[in-house]
Parts: structure tokens; C-alpha cells; sequence
């Protein structure tokens, strides 16, 4: 990880994914379906499969386009995931949800709705990460997990964000000086631009130990929610509300205008943005604007238990747009066992 780390030095060497059933991502709905409607809610548990293909599954099983297939978020291929889908049948009938069963998917629960499922309707998503070969002190460890448990986490953004080989940076550099790219490369490319930005400025933030405490000119985000406020006078009340996790400080989604930050803030975020100005530039004129992000991301429900001496189960949730991999990495150094 070439990010420092918010609470010191790496306590484990260990290893992850090395197999499918050691990663299993589960997203949490954020409503309830209606019970009626043209659009019928399918919860599938996948393997080895990504969310792509599976839609594209369920497409031919039901006859239909697939842009009638709605799903909130994209999940990995190499883990086990439990997912909705949404498929418009106009007619209100279903095919034999039986059919649609195969090696490496299931059908869970099928429920009717009265919306097509769009991206980013999940209240989060609960993990289930085995790690293995564990290598470290089981008093640090657990010491390191009670750290991130009731202190939250840098919320950055993952090694996904950037590719396959990590080139996606080097790649929006080429589409801004004018290499011409397909529309979906593009909004990719955006993102990693984006992404390499605020990290970062998070990670200049977590270097001088100010990433998770009020500065001055501090824009503020509520916690599980994406309402921003800001900036204020640094308060009592400020401090206890991020010390309790109810807050949270944000870094800069770059793009058109100011910066909504202010004092302090600003000053780490510009310079710090000074150094990718050919990033910044190229954002500004695809016509993004400044947006805000939080900088630290609460981790729910974190439980552990020991299932040898040196195989470690982790459980937890995130809400959406975190990585699991920021977790891991706050205990050190972790890879993803090959494939």
C-alpha cells in the first residue's frame, strides 16, 4: 500500500481471496419492496461470476433487453456475492425462476416492485473476509481491529478504482491531451482521475495526523448520508460530533469551480492538487464539478474470531462507494493470494 496508513505501522503479513468462499460481499437493501409493480426483484448469491454477465443471464432468461435489467452496484467475480436485480416484465409474469438456477447462481427470494433498480440504491454492503497465513502478534492485532472498530477508517478509494494493471491514471492522461476513447472508457478514466486526486490530498491529511479532526474551513459530511455542510468555525460541539463518528471531514471530487473548503483545508487541498494539474485540468474541461467525499468512513459491526493460528475471519459492513481492501489494509499488509 503506497498510502500511509491512519493508525501506525502494519501488525500482519497475510493472505486474501485464496478462495472463492474466503470472500463474501452481501449487499444491504435500502428499501423494501412494494409488492407490486412491472419490475420483479430477484436476490441472487453468484460465484465466480460478475454482475455484468449475470444480468446479462437474466436478460435471456426473461426475453427482455438488457437495459431492462437494473442493478445497484457492481460485485466481484472472484467471491461470493448476494446482489438484487430488477427485470421489467410489462405482463406481470415471471418465467420459472428454476430455469434461471445454475451452476454459480441461485435464486434467493423474488419479490415484486414498482421501479427499476438503479445504481447506487444499497444501504451498504456486510463482509465475510477470511485471512490466511497470519503472520503477527494476535495481541496487536486485536488491538489494531478494536482501533479501526471505534475510530473509523481513511476512506480511500481502492486499488479498483485504477485498473487492472493501475494504468487507468496514465490512461485518462492520454484521453485529456486527446486520445479519443468509447464513452464508458471515459466515465471510467473520469473517476480514476478523480479518485487519484482526493487520495492524495487524504493521504497529506493522514501524513501531518489532521485526516479525522476539524480544521479550519473544514467541510463536513453526516455520517450514512451524502448531506455536506460547511464550512464553520471549529466548535466543542464540532470536535465531539467527529470524535463520535456522527461527522465526518471531506477532500475535494475535483472539477469546475471553488472549492467549497476554506482556511487550512484549502490550503492542503491546493497544494496538494497542484501536483496533478494536468488531472485537474482535464476534469474541469469533461465539465465535472466539485464535489465532496468523506474522508473517513465508519466500519459497522466489526466482529472477528480465530479459526487457527494463523486464519483470521473477519465480518463487518460499509456503506456504499468504501472498499473492503482500506480495511485490510489498516492491519498491513495483505495480498490477494493468485488466481
Amino acid at each position: 500500500m503506497s498510502q500511509p496508513r491512519a493508525f501506525g505501522e502494519p501488525v500482519l503479513t497475510a493472505t486474501f481471496r485464496n478462495a472463492i468462499e474466503d470472500f463474501l460481499v452481501e449487499e444491504l437493501p435500502a428499501f423494501a419492496p412494494a409488492g407490486q409493480g412491472e419490475h420483479l426483484l430477484l436476490t441472487i448469491e453468484k460465484r465466480g461470476m460478475n454482475t455484468v454477465f449475470v444480468a446479462k443471464a437474466i436478460a435471456r432468461w426473461a426475453g427482455i433487453p438488457e437495459m431492462d435489467v437494473g442493478y445497484a452496484g457492481l460485485k466481484d467475480r472472484h467471491a461470493v456475492t448476494r446482489q438484487r436485480f430488477s427485470v421489467r416484465l410489462p405482463k406481470k409474469v415471471a418465467p420459472d425462476v428454476a430455469k434461471l438456477n445454475a451452476e454459480g447462481l441461485q435464486v434467493l427470494s423474488q419479490q415484486w416492485h414498482d421501479r427499476k433498480l438503479p445504481r447506487g440504491a444499497l444501504a451498504g454492503n456486510r463482509f465475510e473476509i477470511v485471512l490466511r497465513a497470519v503472520v503477527g502478534e494476535r495481541p496487536a492485532i486485536e488491538a489494531r481491529l478494536v482501533q479501526i472498530a471505534t475510530g473509523g477508517i481513511p476512506n480511500y478509494f481502492g486499488e479498483q478504482r485504477f485498473g487492472r494493471d493501475g494504468d487507468n491514471v496514465e490512461s485518462a492522461r492520454r484521453m485529456f491531451a486527446g486520445e479519443r476513447l468509447r464513452r464508458e472508457q471515459q466515465s471510467i478514466l473520469l473517476s480514476a482521475a478523480r479518485s487519484e486526486i482526493f487520495n492524495a490530498v487524504l493521504a497529506a491529511r493522514i501524513g501531518d495526523g489532521r485526516w479525522n479532526t476539524a480544521l479550519d474551513g473544514e467541510v463536513w459530511m453526516l455520517d450514512g448520508t451524502q448531506s455536506v455542510f460547511g464550512p464553520e468555525a471549529v466548535s466543542d460541539e464540532l470536535l465531539a460530533r467527529a470524535g463520535a463518528l456522527d461527522i465526518h471531514p471531506t477532500g475535494p471530487l475535483w472539477g469546475r469551480g471553488e472549492l467549497r473548503s476554506t482556511g487550512a483545508v484549502r490550503e492542503i487541498e491546493t497544494a496538494t492538487a497542484a501536483g496533478f494539474s494536468d488531472l485537474c485540468a482535464g476534469l474541469e474541461k469533461a465539465g465535472l464539478k466539485q464535489e465532496r467525499r468523506a474522508q473517513r468512513v465508519r466500519v459497522g459491526d466489526l466482529q472477528w474470531r480465530w479459526l487457527s493460528d494463523d486464519a483470521l475471519h473477519l465480518e463487518f459492513s460499509l456503506p456504499p462507494g468504501a472498499y473492503a481492501t482500506s480495511v485490510l489494509a489498516e492491519l498491513g499488509e495483505v495480498a490477494q493470494s493468485p488466481r
